[in-house]
């Protein structure tokens, strides 16, 4: 989450040599209060990215950032022929993700969990940094994995030593960390502590 480029480019500087894969929220004032990483920014060449869209309109993004980001979990109520988006970007080699808030139950990803990719699952309300963790989200990881076993799980929201422990348990697979990692003064140990507690 960054407000301005130099944010951005301030975050890049600490996290280089920490992690080769970085996560941007993206956020329009409209699908969430806030708005994050708004305005024409640009990426450092040392990190892959994936973007998890908090936006209306999300395929005007993508379309506009194609190049840039690997992965682009937009939500799916926000894409209107789902069917159509998955053929769309299995044609261009891309892997497929949606994102599901706090609130929405799996009944608007069913139909779908056999032709994507991740689903991101969020444990906080999204668009704000230091939110409340939510554990009843996680009950979701094992309905999905039941419909589809080869899916991957995103946990996204409130990460830090004691709620990825809850997480991993839950069978998640990748997890966000935000501000416990990239607001510390070492995200390289906080990282560490993250990888030691899902052991």
């Amino acid at each position: 989450m960054a407000k301005d480029q130099k944010e951005l480019d301030d975050y890049f500087k600490r996290l280089k040599g920490s992690t080769k894969e970085i996560h941007l929220d993206i956020s329009d004032g409209k699908f969430v209060s806030s708005k994050i990483l708004d305005f024409k920014f640009k990426l450092s060449d040392e990190f892959r990215y994936n973007a998890h869209l908090m936006i209306k309109n999300p395929l005007i993004w993508i379309k506009k950032n194609f190049n840039k980001i690997d992965l682009f979990i937009p939500h799916i109520e926000e894409i209107k022929t789902p069917q159509k988006y998955i053929q769309g970007m299995k044609s261009k080699k891309k892997k497929i993700a949606f994102a599901l808030r706090p609130e929405n139950k799996i009944t608007t990803i069913k139909p779908f969990l056999k032709d994507i990719d991740y689903v991101l699952i969020l444990t906080v309300h999204p668009g704000f940094y230091g939110s409340k963790f939510l554990k009843a989200p996680l009950r979701k990881i094992k309905q999905i994995k039941k419909i589809n076993p080869k899916i991957k799980i995103i946990v996204d929201g409130g990460i830090h030593p004691k709620t990825i422990k809850d997480a991993v348990k839950a069978g998640g697979d990748y997890f966000v960390s935000g501000s416990f990692t990239t607001r510390s003064e070492n995200p390289k140990a906080r990282i560490k502590e993250l990888l030691k507690a899902m052991i």
